[in-house]
């Protein structure tokens, strides 16, 4: 394919990263896609749960959320459809012409049907791109989309793909990690005004007992000054914080992230328990992230199997508690070592693990779909 290639791209949201960690890497992709030389849309649905509860519980925040969106990615070609009638000649417009078209494992399966419905008349190759532990922790609703006629599968971390293959009998999967926007996501020097952030939503009582254990209690018994962004807070979890002297600042826009580890001394990362047990070695979007923006990272057990990274280098793992407490101690004591992690870190991220490696990946696969 010695010519640009025509991607359309399916998400849940691209405009609202509410309780949507994955917007951060998908609008990376598409825009260094798009600095290669290759035409991509990019569609969500009108009122999509993402968009809808950021307009509900964010107010004014919202709109500047929205705002500051358009201002950063503004040759981002995102384009909104309706669940309805109109969707059937929206896609007959759209998809004509199109060399690969990508579908997000959040939409719902009756819009994946609809698209791949279009496969033999436009002669497109489908890509299923999944970036969560559905696959492991319920497949049942994975296969709920007829795998069968994609024509792969990109997977973000190598347990998840050998589920595809291996447990769902998907010939064709690549591992595809998601990677830090290092245009947005850089180091952003300011006056530090916290001690440890930590950036993250509650997570439906996948990680309350690791919350508990490296978090709150470390920040207790030391007494920090701590700053906790996200949503989905239960009142239960906010009375945890509260006695434990941690201020919960809500919502932040992960366009304002970098800006925030500016502020602080260290972050911690504390996996959902799936990437700890089947998933381990998949890193969330959150390591990346803190990485990239040059903040030393203390993370709670996790096994970094894919090797993505240099563990005691670019970030320090404890095994229980007690350790993250002395870890925090001695390296906010540390400016020296915490500059040496922060270094490391950001190195890696962007020798290896940047949107521009992945979209360079991504059109090595459609070459490889297109033979």
């Amino acid at each position: 394919m010695n010519r640009p290639v025509e991607i359309r791209y399916f998400a849940h949201s691209w405009v609202s990263d509410w309780n949507h960690g994955n917007a951060h890497f998908l609008r990376g992709l598409a825009r260094e896609l798009g600095r290669m030389g290759h035409q991509v849309r990019c569609y969500e649905q009108l009122g999509s749960w993402s968009l809808s509860n950021l307009m509900r519980h964010e107010g004014e925040r919202a709109i500047g959320a929205i705002d500051d969106f358009r201002r950063r990615f503004p040759n981002l070609d995102v384009r909104f459809y309706n669940d309805d009638d109109s969707f059937a000649p929206f896609l007959e417009e759209e998809l004509a012409g199109a060399d690969v078209v990508i579908i997000h494992e959040w939409n719902p399966p009756h819009i994946v049907n609809a698209i791949l419905a279009c496969k033999a008349k436009f002669g497109f190759r489908a890509l299923f791109h999944d970036t969560h532990h559905r696959a492991y922790t319920s497949p049942a609703e994975i296969l709920r989309c007829p795998l069968h006629l994609f024509d792969g599968v990109l997977a973000f971390g190598e347990a998840i793909r050998r589920i595809y293959v291996d447990g769902f009998g998907i010939a064709r999967a690549w591992t595809f990690h998601e990677a830090a926007d290092v245009e947005i996501f850089q180091p952003v020097k300011g006056e530090k005004e916290t001690d440890v952030v930590w950036i993250g939503n509650w997570g439906d009582d996948e990680r309350t007992r690791e919350l508990e254990e490296f978090l709150i209690l470390p920040a207790a018994a030391l007494g920090l000054k701590m700053a906790i962004y996200g949503v989905r807070y239960p009142e239960v979890a906010l009375e945890k914080l509260a006695r434990a002297g941690i201020e919960y600042r809500g919502y932040l826009p992960n366009l304002e992230a970098p800006e925030v580890y500016g502020r602080s001394c260290l972050t911690l990362h504390v996996p959902r328990k799936q990437y700890t047990n089947g998933l381990s070695g998949i890193p969330t979007i959150r390591v990346f992230e803190a990485l990239a923006c040059g903040i030393p990272l203390l993370c709670s057990p996790w096994t970094d199997a894919e090797h993505l990274f240099r563990p005691g280098q670019d970030f320090l793992a404890v095994q229980d508690g007690k350790a993250m407490q002395r870890e925090i101690e001695r390296l906010l004591r540390d400016g020296t070592a915490r500059a040496q992690i922060a270094a490391a870190g950001m190195e890696t991220v962007r020798a290896r693990h940047t949107c521009a490696h992945r979209a360079q990946q991504l059109i090595d696969i459609c070459e490889e779909l297109a033979h």
